[in-house]
């Protein structure tokens, strides 16, 4: 096959993927986005690829890797597409029976989907369907190119004739013999005969109008189930004030310094890492909490029910297990909650119900410490996000926040359950994966100024950053250069023990390269280790070092 033909080919083999995918989005906004095919596939790839593959994705990708996820996927699937376009030119059903099996692929993906029902079949069938048909029209129907371009060229002078067999003797009267013919000379085979521009026209036309097709249908799909979200409902909450608001943030908290991560992180720039390849709409006039297990009494509450009750306001820094020495999967935001202690003692745990499971809406979970939830610190079912209601990116309607422990075992988002029962009969998400069951946030320090690539002027330079040690607190942080002798650095003031504390100090920078770095101590007296970790099993440890250039 040439390589205009397998151009061809590969085009009808990617029209026909392109318009499987996009059909199956609007027929999706009916049955929930989660039942696309591109997405169902996608979480199954993120509930099976293979624990470093996945860390890898979060250390080069960070917070888009999501977005990588779903591109990657799409790559592949269109490389597959190519190639089926290829084996259908040679044999029809072989392309066909690859569509079946996409189509199979993403009906089993979407079925196996915490929650899934039959009718999230639909999207996968109705896009296999008319994935085919379209790989039909492309080698067999009216999009076909007459002759397509990998038909073989034929050259009437080399056409063979038939044998005639001699004249037998009694056979009437003879027949005159014809002098042979001169031997025609032979020619090499001719290229492909041309393609009738009009077949070649309707081919492009074809491929152009269906593809125009898919684009539309997939993006106005997507729009659609955006539409059916719960932004407008969000819109209208208005948070009840709390009975114990959070402490002010004391004067001098907030550096103010260039390149130095604010005190309070918005909204809008707080890290989000989490399995949800698309955002969960989750209503919040049907949302119920239920909280069963080892339990006295089993509880159910709705979001109304959480409205209503006394809430409590505090600053708490959240961190991800997967944020490596100097990284910035961490955030700190003033929540706004009730109280699980509260919750828990109504529900009355039993005596050996050591683990507190959350599950969320798309079946994700986190086993967190039942003594965490109960020894004092403000551990909150969160409904309010630094003074309004959870973004729906970050668990709206309700999510818990933990101090203290990473967020893989504590931070479940778009929470509806929680079941009390022991570490040793139930492992959450990311234990059988390969992560600790429980995850404490460990002593850490960043420094933020200057940053790696900087180039600096000999004289004073002001070095600052951020270090925590969430329901620990940080009592002293330390600075040196080039493996000199440590330097305490000054500590704004923090809310609470609770949240992370910037920090500054004075260097007089000479000419050269140098090589800053950072230790932390937390209120302890325990000083943050130089052994390096990775971020698995329960987060990373080390010294940050920076290094820097003085002109």
């Amino acid at each position: 096959m040439s390589t205009t033909s397998r151009r061809y080919a590969a085009l009808a083999g990617v029209t026909a993927a392109a318009v499987a995918i996009g059909i199956a989005e609007p027929v999706a906004v009916l049955t929930g986005p989660r039942s696309a095919p591109l997405v169902a596939v996608g979480g199954v790839v993120v509930d099976a690829v293979p624990e470093p593959l996945k860390q890898f994705a979060i250390d080069v990708f960070g917070t888009a890797d999501k977005i990588a996820l779903l591109t990657g996927t799409a790559l592949l699937l269109g490389a597959f597409a190519a190639l089926l376009g290829m084996l259908a030119v040679r044999r029809l059903a072989l392309g066909l029976a690859g569509i079946a099996a996409f189509g199979v692929v993403g009906v089993a993906a979407a079925l196996t989907r915490s929650g899934a029902d039959v009718f999230d079949a639909l999207p996968s069938l109705v896009g296999g369907a008319l994935g085919a048909l379209v790989l039909w029209l492309f080698i067999a129907g009216p999009f076909e190119l007459d002759p397509w371009p990998w038909a073989p060229p034929t050259d009437p002078r080399s056409a063979t004739p038939p044998p005639v067999s001699p004249a037998g003797p009694t056979e009437g009267p003879p027949v005159p013999v014809t002098p042979a013919a001169p031997p025609i000379p032979v020619t090499p085979a001719a290229p492909a005969a041309p393609v009738d521009p009009e077949s070649r026209r309707r081919f492009l036309t074809g491929t152009g109008v269906l593809l125009g097709t898919a684009a539309v249908a997939g993006l106005g799909g997507r729009w659609l189930s955006g539409r059916r979200g719960v932004s407008a409902a969000r819109d209208a909450i208005r948070l009840p004030a709390p009975i114990a608001p959070a402490p002010a943030v004391p004067a001098g908290a907030d550096l103010s310094l260039a390149q130095l991560a604010p005190y309070v992180s918005p909204n809008s720039g707080f890290y989000r890492i989490d399995t949800a390849l698309v955002v969960p709409q989750v209503n919040p006039d049907t949302w119920r909490l239920r909280i069963h297990g080892r339990v006295g009494t089993e509880r159910t509450y709705s979001y109304a029910d959480l409205l209503a009750r006394p809430l409590v306001e505090r600053y708490v820094t959240l961190a991800c297990v997967s944020n490596e020495v100097g990284g910035d999967l961490i955030g700190n935001a003033r929540w706004l909650g009730v109280p699980l202690r509260e919750l828990l003692d109504e529900v009355q745990p039993e005596q050996d119900a050591d683990q507190v499971v959350g599950r969320s809406v798309d079946g994700w979970t986190c086993g967190t410490p039942t003594a965490a939830l109960r020894d004092g610190r403000d551990a909150l079912l969160a409904i309010g996000m630094n003074g309004e209601p959870l973004p729906v990116e970050h668990g709206f309607p309700v999510r818990m926040v933990v101090p203290g422990l990473y967020g893989y075992v504590s931070a479940c988002k778009w929470v509806t359950e929680l079941e009390l029962t022991r570490f040793a009969d139930f492992d959450a998400y990311w234990v059988p994966r390969g992560w600790s069951a429980q995850g404490p946030i460990k002593t850490q320090s960043r420094i933020d100024a200057p940053r790696r690539r900087n180039r600096l002027t000999a004289g004073p330079v002001t070095v600052a950053g951020v270090a925590w040690a969430q329901h620990r607190g940080i009592s002293r942080v330390e600075v040196r250069v080039d493996d000199g002798p440590w330097q305490e650095a000054e500590l704004a003031p923090t809310v609470s023990v609770d949240t992370w504390v910037q920090w500054s100090w004075r260097w007089d920078a000479t000419p050269g390269d140098h090589r800053l770095q950072v230790r932390a101590t937390d209120a302890t007296g325990e000083t943050q280790t130089e052994r390096t970790q990775s971020v698995a099993p329960d987060g990373a440890t080390g010294w940050h070092t920076v290094p820097v250039n003085v002109r």
